[in-house]
């Protein structure tokens, strides 16, 4: 199994970036696809990012796209989420997840592993 801990998220002006990172335990972390979840105050969870077992493919929800990037290093057993020109709409809680597979999914009912989640809150 793999235990995953979202940290790095905090309080930022409309504008500024932040850098997320996920921690994983477990010799298996660079077979597993990974992934970043967000769900903002009175909404449900909503896909943002995903990274194949390699980091060779990506993939981001049109809201997110052009402004985040994801990334790993599997030798640090850790998943990056780049957030750039941040806005308000992207205050919520974020939340690493791992898939047991190698190529990535879009759902989150494609994974099985979850962080317990960093608030990131954007001010204006």
């Amino acid at each position: 199994q793999v235990q995953l801990v979202e940290s790095r998220g905090g309080l930022v002006q409309a504008g500024g970036s932040l850098r997320l990172s996920c921690a994983a335990s477990g010799r298996t972390f660079s077979t597993y696809a990974m992934g970043w979840f967000r769900q903002a105050p009175g909404k449900e969870r909503e896909f943002v990012a995903a990274i194949n077992w390699s980091g060779s493919t990506t993939s981001y929800a049109d809201s997110v796209k052009g402004r985040f990037t994801i990334s790993r290093d599997n030798g640090k057993n850790t998943v990056y989420l780049q957030i750039n020109s941040m806005k308000p709409e992207d205050t919520a809680v974020y939340y690493c997840a791992a898939r047991a597979n190698y190529g990535l999914g879009l759902r989150d009912n494609e994974y099985n592993y979850w962080g317990q989640g960093t608030q990131v809150t954007v001010s204006s």
